[in-house]
């Protein structure tokens, strides 16, 4: 029904507010248009940045896989073979695992109980992911990195 000088599928008894201080319909003065989902970019940016760390893992991996040398391809990767801590002895990397894994569920908590609940995957939806990590230790310490860890700690 038109109102307001334009129209709408609805009819309610109500007025519209219109203009810069209402940006969402019906909300009030000053409010933000659904403020609980962003729009646009942010999360385009956020899907494009995960998309690209994760070439850059897969690459890695594929790489150091394929290295005769894996020390040097560690070091022109400038992963260090030390990590100092403030208050303890520096870690030394003794290790590099890769491991292989396949995500074939998904379980949560269930709503008021202790079990979880549980969601095996069709074949179709099994995920396969590799995974790295860097193995420092010391006399006191042992310190497992992840790739993505490390990338974040040397500046990707």
């Amino acid at each position: 029904m038109p109102h307001d000088g334009h129209l709408h599928g609805h009819h309610h008894p109500h007025h519209h507010h219109h203009g810069p201080a209402a940006i969402g319909h019906n909300g009030p003065d000053g409010a933000d248009h659904l403020a609980s989902h962003p729009h646009g970019q942010p999360l385009a940016d956020a899907a494009a940045r995960d998309d690209e760390r994760q070439l850059i893992v897969d690459v890695f991996i594929d790489g150091f896989r394929a290295a005769e040398d894996k020390t040097s391809f560690l070091r022109m990767a400038k992963i260090p073979f030390e990590l100092s801590g403030e208050d303890r002895p520096t870690l030394k990397l003794v290790d590099v695992e890769i491991t292989d894994g396949w995500q074939v569920g998904t379980a949560s908590p269930g709503f008021a109980s202790r079990e979880l609940v549980y969601h095996p995957f069709p074949g179709g939806m099994v995920r396969a992911r590799t995974d790295m990590r860097f193995v420092y230790v010391s006399l006191d310490e042992r310190r497992d990195v992840t790739l993505r860890e490390m990338l974040a700690l040397i500046g990707d």
